[in-house]
């Protein structure tokens, strides 16, 4: 007999309850016995709470699955503090949180995204694995089971708060601005929004919410203001760590390289690297070794550029500088040189940007006399960014979607395009659209290939990988393009890539997907015409900062050009600055550069002991790795091998074998181990593990290899002095079995004597014995074929671990 309970999902035992036949007691769907008076009581308390609390009545939804009939039960919540209305798929309720966090961490894990939410009126924490905003998808995903991802019985929470319980519950007049402030952010006025978040957040900790500490965060970090992002959001960090999305977690790693934070920020981005991403985008993986290296590498660039401000950035955003003819250099402004200027674009409080030109010093590489661009290209609104064609006869521009008045997409935002213009006669003719734009997402920062054949563009148009892309198309003839094409996972990430310039070696670009010093980083990319891209490079500082860089352009004959920033010291928002880029000596630079770090959280490891070693493991260099972990060994011989030893009082040993190349420097991913990892338990037998002990065939005799592993049992020992071990040797099957167990013994003999001789005290061995082929580790017995390497496996040591 099956009893579906249908009035209420407040008690877990209920879920789904039938009576045992035999014992005629309750037993759930975990087959957990409930004496019938339990059942009666928490039936009746369940009922009682829906038809006595806030929590609301609860639905169930039969739904088919195949021929039987199964539930996918639903409660109805109201007036939930801060919780979003929605359609909530729960996997667990907890009332202790300890258990709720280890659960989040082991679902995360396992690739889901699990988050949680506080139900107030009864002190409990509800687990959840996926939200919906409509009942179809929610059925489906408890249905599939969160497509086969999760195995446990699921069940829905339907919140449906009223929007006048939060009006009257919240009388502060704070209450205002929030409200004020959450206008502005959703039409993307983020200055202004940041500006009123910040009022009604001083002093006022019960407005700490995930919701509205995530958008005071937010405002800032899209105005570029990564100081007070990098403040809200970690207060959200610190007070709901577990409940944050991925989104969240990479924008706070983003500032605190801004904030000049990066070890907190390599471990952040480490958990962000885990942790499943919800937009369905395709993930660009960045290796441990490019986290954990490439910050030195950008830094060891700053001897190779000189920079300087031009003097015609003004305390508004100067940016996209493009040359044109032979001593121009177009660029964008905000700025405004008429007298009364109150047409000002909401983001950020400044006039709106406008194209112009100024002429180009080419000793100094200094812009002087600048004045506005045509006429019939600069309008009320945006014009930004733009690119013309070999001839200079032919330009491409950004411009707000415009045409008399502003239009606006579905979600009410009003995209950009990129539009097209043709000079005659001296002057530029009215512009219009290319025809991959669309009203419904932004095309803009268009670049042209210097034969004016390919035209490469930013876009978040369907089919990006990102949040922007970079895209291009072929330029035919009479005014034609092809299909745009997405430039793959080598450039684009899933965060933002923009403001490409291309000339005939390399593509440059902004991005904040890459590994890099915070904001927006400039990088390079080799085109190769058979092969595509080779592999990216971060610029480096100095052009690279914690701040948005971006814009750069080069003249590769001279290796002079341009590029925009809003680091500290600029004369306003967003400046321009030129760099002259310097050719260093060509000089022989073979080297072997790396970072020791620990294996299971990442961390640098200051002041290990890092030795180079010759092939004939001879001492060539010795040194202290610095504070930030990184060490370098230099003038080396080119394609030359040589082994790298690694060494910190309290982790085990490391060594690996490395071969430089010709003038390059050839980067490592040193790690080491904490000795106590050493100590395990395997079938409920702690035994201190190591790499495999093994002795040549028919010998007992310590191997350089066995050496190097008994040593790090030494180690052990020597922390642990109260650690008793005993020693079993065994072989393979090979010869006769009586010979196979004296020879294990005296194995098993020799191990113990090698430990003795390196002054562990003879009484912590309790004993050492041989077992010969009693106790193989495969199949390989007597009359088996095996292979030589499945042999070897069967000759080793073991180290029980007696007491401790």
């Amino acid at each position: 007999m099956k009893i579906e309970i249908g009035t209420t999902m407040c008690c877990a035992y209920l879920k789904e309850t039938q009576i045992d036949d035999d014992s005629g007691v309750f037993i759930n769907i975990k087959r957990m016995k409930i004496p019938i008076k339990v059942f009666i009581f928490l039936f009746s308390f369940c009922l009682f709470a829906g038809a006595h609390n806030k929590l609301g009545p609860v639905e169930t939804k039969t739904i088919p699955f195949g021929d039987k009939k199964e539930s996918i039960k639903s409660r109805t919540f109201t007036n939930l503090d801060n919780v979003e209305n929605g359609y909530y798929i729960i996997s667990n309720v907890y009332k202790n949180k300890a258990y709720l966090k280890k659960e989040v961490k082991s679902l995360r894990k396992k690739g889901i995204d699990a988050k949680y939410l506080f139900n107030s009126n009864n002190n409990l924490h509800y687990l959840y694995i996926d939200r919906h905003i409509n009942w179809d998808d929610a059925y489906k995903a408890c249905e599939t089971k969160l497509n086969g991802t999760y195995h446990k019985n699921l069940w829905v929470m339907i919140v449906e708060n009223d929007n006048s319980y939060f009006q009257t519950k919240e009388k502060s007049p704070n209450n205002k601005l929030i409200k004020r402030a959450d206008d502005y952010f959703n039409k993307m006025w983020y200055e202004e929004a940041a500006e009123l978040y910040e009022q009604a957040l001083y002093g006022n900790k019960e407005f700490q919410t995930i919701d509205i500490l995530k958008k005071a965060g937010d405002a800032h970090y899209f105005n570029t203001n990564m100081e007070r992002a990098y403040y809200w959001y970690n207060i959200l960090f610190e007070k709901y760590e577990d409940s944050l999305s991925a989104d969240v977690i990479f924008k706070y790693a983003h500032t605190l390289k801004g904030a000049g934070k990066y070890g907190r920020a390599k471990r952040l981005m480490k958990l962000y690297d885990k942790m499943p991403k919800t937009n369905g985008k395709t993930k660009r993986g960045v290796s441990k070794k490019e986290r954990v290296v490439v910050l030195d590498n950008i830094m060891n660039q700053a001897d190779l550029y000189e920079i300087k401000n031009l003097a015609i950035n003004s305390r508004y955003a100067e940016f996209s500088p493009m040359f044109y003819n032979e001593d121009e250099v177009v660029f964008t402004s905000s700025k405004d040189s008429s007298v009364y200027s109150t047409n000002l674009y909401k983001q950020n409080q400044q006039p709106y940007l406008d194209l112009y030109t100024a002429k180009l010093n080419k000793e100094s590489y200094e812009l002087r006399n600048a004045i506005k661009f045509s006429r019939k290209i600069n309008t009320k609104y945006h014009e930004a960014s733009v690119t013309f064609s070999p001839d200079n006869k032919t330009m491409y521009f950004t411009r707000n979607n415009y045409k008399k008045k502003l239009k606006r997409d579905k979600k009410g935002v009003n995209n950009l395009k990129i539009y097209m213009s043709k000079k005659l006669n001296g002057e530029w003719l009215e512009a219009v659209e290319v025809p991959f734009n669309s009203d419904e997402y932004s095309t803009g920062h268009p670049a042209l290939s210097p034969d004016g054949k390919k035209l490469y563009f930013v876009s978040d148009m369907p089919g990006s990988i990102g949040m922007t892309d970079i895209f291009v198309v072929d330029v035919l003839e009479d005014g034609l393009f092809s299909e745009p094409k997405n430039l793959g996972p080598k450039v684009n990430t899933e965060r933002r890539e923009m403001f490409p310039f291309i000339n005939n070696e390399k593509l440059y670009f902004s991005s904040n997907g890459h590994p890099g010093l915070g904001g927006l980083d400039i990088f390079e990319v080799t085109l190769d015409k058979e092969n595509g891209f080779k592999e990216l490079k971060n610029i480096g500082a100095p052009v690279n900062g914690v701040k948005d860089d971006f814009s750069y352009i080069v003249d590769e004959k001279t290796q002079k050009g341009f590029f925009a920033s809003n680091r500290a010291g600029g004369k306003g928002d967003d400046d321009i600055y030129s760099f002259k880029r310097l050719i260093p000596e060509e000089i022989e630079e073979n080297a072997i550069a790396g970072v020791v770090t620990e294996l299971i959280t990442g961390d640098v490891m200051p002041k290990a002991m890092v030795t180079l070693l010759d092939e004939n493991n001879i001492k060539l260099k010795e040194i202290i790795v610095e504070d930030n972990g990184s060490f370098i060994f230099e003038d080396l011989n080119g394609n030359t091998k040589y082994t790298i030893a690694t060494k910190k009082e309290g982790y085990d040993d490391e060594e690996i074998d490395v071969s430089t190349r010709q003038n390059e420097v050839v980067n490592v991913d040193l790690t080491l181990r904490k000795l106590k990892e050493l100590i395990l338990v395997e079938e409920g037998i702690k035994k201190l593990k190591t790499d495999m002990i093994f002795f040549n065939f028919d010998k007992f005799n310590i191997r350089k290899d066995a050496a190097i592993e008994l040593d790090k049992l030494v180690d052990v020992m020597n922390e642990h002095q109260d650690m008793v071990i005993k020693i079993e040797s065994h072989t393979d099957s090979y010869g006769d079995s009586a010979y196979n167990k004296y020879l294990s013994d005296k194995r098993a003999k020799s191990s113990r004597d090698y430990l003795i001789q390196k002054g562990i005290s003879s009484d912590r061995i309790e004993s050492a014995i041989g077992y010969g082929e009693e106790r193989l580790l495969n199949e390989c017995d007597d009359g088996v074929p095996c292979s030589r390497e499945k042999h070897k496996q069967n000759r080793r040591s073991e180290f029980i671990i007696v007491k401790m």
